[in-house]
This record gives structure tokens, C-alpha cells and sequence, in this order.
């Protein structure tokens, strides 16, 4: 099996794309199967989305009403809440025999909000009420992604849809949401293999602590442990990784090398000896956006250089739709690192001090535009002037 990683941009939606192409002959059709998987939400309870269909088209210019789809239906409609389903879980979709090939269009299809179920698709902020969230007008004929999937005769192509919910629900002004997916798609071969597991201290067993794997700087996969501290990252891309903790009041906790294979999972360390970042300090970076387009469709990370080049990225989110602001409480503490080891009982972490704790670096992203500004938090809070995209 051969896979390969894009990142692709398409008119309301952000798709990390992942590919697998599995050998087979005998017949000119295969299988197309999806599952639907999360990351954390940031400052939601509950993330509800309504599922009708999943379609994919061999072109990428097909219009919705054009002869050659293929689609997985869902009848009724499956309302998931996103937030049920991290730590390695999955929500089946379903199955769709297909003609074998390549497909480069995939559009998710998704129930309107309407009189009959107004929150079809709606979120919970942490202590507010459920609110509905708007859906692009092109969501139900269907939200479009531009992948790359090749679907081999006489074989299954298995994949999960990593919905980011933490990216996905742009905030409009003081109270409605918008919804902006950012969804990765991603082969899965067995429940044995390309996962990572692991064990943070109970004290950060809560949903505001985040576990990811990173690759240069960029999240491949996340979640937040369950109520033991456990962690488990599955489906993951093979390669090797960063993992990174994070959790308020906590330093930044960075293991490298971290590798995942199609042979095997990987345990990062025993319950045992638990991940417990130090303390540190926190302070704020804020600062607000402008685009000529509304809603204000951007995001913007934080991001850490440490020693030997690496980058790791602390936390990401979109932009307020209507005002463009965003602000995040960081640590100002020395982040700590230990390399991976395999079949270690627990791990060597020692702060990194060869790099200014507080320093960090603001990523703005609208579209294919990136822009940047250092910042230092050592001393005071960042508050950052206006960043303007096209």
C-alpha cells in the first residue's frame, strides 16, 4: 500500500487528504468504506452534525447532478456528536460498492437545520445552551473536498473522516456559530496497527488537556485523555512524529521520534510513570483580523522553535467570523522534551533552555495567505495589532 499527504483548499472547506491505493485484479469494481473520527473541541460540550451522505466523483469538476457518483447514504440521517467520538473512536458510516479508479471529489452531505430539527447540526459552548450552527448554502448538495483516492478492483478502500471540530465552528460576533470544516481523510488497516497510546497524570485527565502528533509543526492527529489520563491516537499516517501535551497551568510537553508503522502500535510510556508536565505560568497573545470577505474565514496558531530545529505548535483555532479576534492563554514556562524510547517504562523529560520559554510565533492563515509575527510573553501579554487579508 503506497500513501501519500496533501493539504487542499476548497471553497468553504479545508481538507487534509490522505491516500492508499491497495493492489487487487479480477473484476472492475471495489469498495469505498468510511468512519467518521474527531479531535478535541476547544470550549464545546457537545458537537452535533447530521450525516446524509458521503459521495465521491472520479472528477473534480463533476457538479452534484452529474452522471458518475458514487456515494455511502445514511438513512435516516446520523446525528453524531464529534465530541464522543476521540480517544481512538469511531462512528461507521457504512459501505458503497463502486466502479474501481481514482476519485478526486468527494462532497459531505449534511441535513439542513430546519422546523422539524432546528439543532440538527448545532454545538454546546462550555456553560452556555445548545445553539444551531449555520451551514454553507452548498451543504446539502455537499461540502466540497478535492482529494486523491484510488479505489482498487476486488479490494476495500477503508478510511476515517477526521473531523476537527476545535477548527471547524467559527464563532460569529457574541453568540451564532458558522460552520467551517476541516476534515482529514485517512486509510485505516487494522485496529492493531499506525496507533499510539499512552498515559498523562490523572490531574490533567480533563477535556482541556490536549495530546497530539505533530509533524514540523503541523497536527496530524489529537485528542484529549479520557477520565484515567489515557490517550489513544488512531487512525494515524505512518511516519515518525512529535507528541506534544498540552494543559493549562502546564509547560509544554514534547516527546520526538515518535513512530508509527503498519505493523505494529506504539506505546509511548507505561501507566505507570505518567506524563506530569511542570507548572508554569500563563499569559495571553491576542490580536484581531480583517478580511474583505465575511464571515472572516481564518486561523490562527501558536507556535514554539525549539532546540535542534524542531517546531511544535502549542494551540490553533479559527478567528471570530464577524469581529476577527482571537486570543489564547499560553505557558511562559520552559517547555520539556525526551526523545522516544522504545519499550521504556517511563521517559527522561528535561526543560529545554536553549530557547526562550516565552517566546513563540503567531501563524495567520486565510485561504493560501500565511502571516507571521514573533511575540514574547516573558514579561507581559501580547496584544497584536490588526492583520489584514485579502
Amino acid at each position: 500500500m503506497h500513501c501519500s499527504r496533501q493539504l487542499l483548499t476548497a471553497t468553504s472547506l479545508t481538507v487534509s487528504a490522505l491516500l492508499s491505493a491497495c493492489g487487487g485484479s479480477g473484476s472492475d469494481t471495489g469498495t469505498l468504506r468510511l468512519a467518521l473520527t474527531d479531535a478535541p473541541a476547544c470550549g464545546f460540550d457537545t458537537v452535533f452534525v447530521a450525516i446524509e451522505k458521503v459521495r465521491v466523483h472520479k472528477s473534480g469538476s463533476a457538479n452534484e447532478g452529474d452522471d458518475g457518483w458514487s456515494e455511502v447514504a445514511l438513512t435516516p440521517a446520523k446525528r453524531v456528536d464529534l465530541l464522543s467520538l476521540t480517544n481512538g473512536a469511531l462512528a461507521e458510516l457504512g459501505q458503497t460498492l463502486l466502479p474501481a479508479g481514482k476519485y478526486t471529489q468527494m462532497r459531505f452531505v449534511l441535513a439542513a437545520n430546519g422546523a422539524a430539527n432546528p439543532l440538527a447540526n448545532a454545538v454546546k459552548p462550555t456553560g452556555g445552551v445548545e445553539t444551531a450552527v449555520s451551514t454553507p448554502s452548498g451543504s446539502q448538495s455537499g461540502l466540497k473536498m478535492n482529494i486523491d483516492i484510488e479505489v482498487e478492483a476486488d479490494k476495500v478502500a477503508d478510511f476515517a473522516l477526521d473531523f476537527d471540530a476545535c477548527r471547524s465552528f467559527v464563532r460569529l460576533g457574541q453568540g451564532g456559530y458558522v460552520l467551517k470544516p476541516v476534515i482529514a481523510v485517512i486509510p485505516r488497516l487494522s485496529e492493531a496497527v499506525t496507533r499510539v497510546t499512552g498515559q498523562v497524570a490523572p490531574a490533567l485527565a480533563v477535556p482541556t488537556t490536549s495530546v497530539s502528533l505533530q509533524i514540523n509543526g503541523v497536527p496530524a492527529r489529537s485528542t484529549p485523555p479520557d477520565n484515567t489520563g489515557k490517550f489513544v491516537l488512531y487512525p494515524v499516517p505512518v511516519g515518525s512524529y512529535d507528541l506534544v501535551v498540552t494543559a493549562p497551568q502546564r509547560a509544554m510537553a514534547v516527546i520526538s521520534g515518535v513512530p508509527v508503522t503498519a505493523t505494529s502500535s506504539t506505546t509511548v510510556n507505561a501507566v505507570t510513570a505518567p506524563i506530569d508536565p511542570p507548572s508554569s505560568a500563563m499569559r495571553t497573545a491576542s490580536g484581531s483580523v480583517a478580511m474583505t470577505t465575511t464571515p472572516i474565514a481564518a486561523d490562527v496558531a501558536v507556535s514554539k522553535a525549539l532546540s535542534g530545529g524542531a517546531k511544535v505548535t502549542y494551540t490553533q483555532g479559527p478567528v471570530n467570523g464577524t469581529t476577527g479576534a482571537f486570543s489564547y492563554s499560553v505557558p511562559i514556562g520552559a517547555p520539556v522534551r525526551s526523545a522516544y524510547v522504545p519499550a521504556a517504562a517511563s521517559l527522561a523529560f528535561a526543560p529545554d533552555l536553549t530557547v526562550t520559554p516565552g517566546k513563540y510565533t503567531l501563524v495567520g492563515t486565510a485561504g493560501a495567505t500565511t502571516k507571521t509575527v514573533d511575540i514574547d510573553l516573558t514579561s507581559t501579554d501580547y496584544v497584536g495589532g490588526l492583520w489584514a487579508f485579502p
